[in-house]
């Protein structure tokens, strides 16, 4: 039976000027399972949750982690990845971004990182239904309109 470990961990929605979120698409190496989820990674020792996601942002997509503000709401995960399973809270972070589709870079992702993120897309929150790939968290779609509020 495959155990349950909590990572403390951020994600970061980001909105561009006509409400699409960013998502990554990412694929796993371990079962080959695809999913789709906002951007975002685990908190390093002494990071504050703020700290993590605005790094994360940075390294995985490029956007300016300045746009990044201070609330956030708790939401709680349950996925498996790797192998393992993950239970637990991470906190989610909002950013508004000028522009239709802000373009996102790789260049900060790690080597492995480079290899599993298969791509990213910009998409309408009525379009998440339509993903070909489950989406994590399943709550996201209707967790939208808070953090929309929030911008």
């Amino acid at each position: 039976m495959m155990g349950s470990v909590h990572r403390p961990a951020v994600r970061v929605i980001c909105f561009d000027a006509d409400g699409r979120v960013l998502l990554m698409n990412w694929a796993d190496p371990v079962s080959g399972g695809r999913l789709w989820e906002p951007p975002g990674g685990g908190i390093d020792p002494g990071e504050t949750p703020l700290e993590a996601a605005r790094r994360e942002l940075a390294e995985e997509t490029g956007l300016d982690p300045a746009a990044i503000g201070e609330r956030f709401l708790e939401v709680q995960r349950d996925t498996v990845w790797k192998g393992t399973h993950f239970v637990g809270p991470e906190q989610f972070f909002t950013a508004s971004f000028a522009g239709s589709r802000p373009p996102v870079v790789r260049a900060g992702l790690l080597p492995y990182e480079q290899s599993e993120l298969l791509t990213h897309a910009w998409i309408l929150p009525a379009e998440l239904s339509a993903l070909p790939d489950p989406l994590e968290p399943p709550s996201l779609p209707a967790l939208l309109p808070e953090f929309r509020s929030w911008t």
